[in-house]
């Protein structure tokens, strides 16, 4: 089985505070506290082949919702080596702002995302408040037209997109929401993307703030779980900051960019020592 390099790249970051992370903090009983939020995409590299997956989001939009770019996505490929044409495929586990923001650098890329997702942002409820705060209407009209240029493959149910990575849906966070499993030379990485935004969020049992289906949601979280406690396995989070000290920086000078993820790169003695 062929085996892949997964990055995770940090283009942007905030600071917020429980309350405003999970939902219904208050019937936890604690005291707010404070909390960062990192923003990533993720790079797959395997043999002649390179798979992003999300987006992030544009620097006009980033300012407008008061996020800190620390590298525009652009910039961050072109760090790594990586030019829009060298993209083959582009996986969006999600439709929110935050994984859809530079779709159109891609052109040419094969674009792969949940049926279920796309069918619910380009539906009647999609626009309603508590989900469309969510969204940029820009990105999913830039889907839109991807489709109608026959580039999206629509997923309906696991999914091998190349020998040693498979899509899964789990729901809960949005309709559709896609994690992806990833085979590299050291074991397994369940890139979980938004089904866990933060570790704790499995370890305390704590829903996100932002959700389409809560009992999808919890039972996303005992899968992945499962899946985690698998040998030669790690999880790996969509926003925490603790993604940036379990895993081996790409660039030692800069471990704010990118680390690399995979069972033999977890620095759990760090880790531990921080925790």
């Amino acid at each position: 089985m062929s085996s892949w390099e997964v990055l995770a790249v940090r283009f942007a970051t905030r600071q917020t505070v429980a309350s405003q992370v999970y939902l219904n903090y208050h019937v936890y009983g604690e005291p707010d506290r404070p909390l960062g939020m990192d923003y990533f995409f993720w790079v797959l590299r395997g043999p002649g082949r390179t798979v992003l997956v999300d987006t992030g989001f544009t620097p006009a939009v980033g300012e407008r919702r008061g996020r800190t770019m620390t590298c525009p996505v652009p910039q961050a490929l072109s760090r790594l080596g990586i030019a829009p044409a060298d993209i083959d495929q582009v996986v969006i586990t999600h439709a929110h702002y935050d994984h859809t923001g530079n779709v159109s650098l891609f052109p040419h890329a094969e674009i792969l995302i949940s049926a279920r997702e796309l069918d619910f942002w380009t539906g009647p409820y999609a626009e309603r408040v508590q989900f469309g705060h969510s969204a940029e209407r820009p990105d999913i009209l830039g889907l839109v037209e991807a489709d109608r240029e026959g580039r999206v493959t629509r997923l309906t149910g696991p999914h091998r997109l190349a020998p040693g990575i498979e899509l899964r849906e789990v729901g809960g966070h949005t309709p559709g929401q896609l994690v992806a499993l990833v085979r590299t030379e050291g074991g397994t990485v369940v890139l979980a993307s938004d089904a866990v935004h933060y570790y704790e969020e499995i370890e305390l049992g704590r829903p996100f703030l932002v959700v389409a289906d809560l009992e999808a949601m919890y039972r996303g979280f005992d899968d992945l779980a499962a899946l985690a406690a698998e040998p030669d396995t790690v999880l790996l989070a969509g926003h925490d900051p603790l993604v940036l000290e379990r895993f081996e920086p790409l660039d030692p000078t800069d471990p704010g960019f990118a680390v690399v993820v995979g069972p033999h790169t977890e620095q759990t003695e760090q880790t531990e020592r921080k925790s």
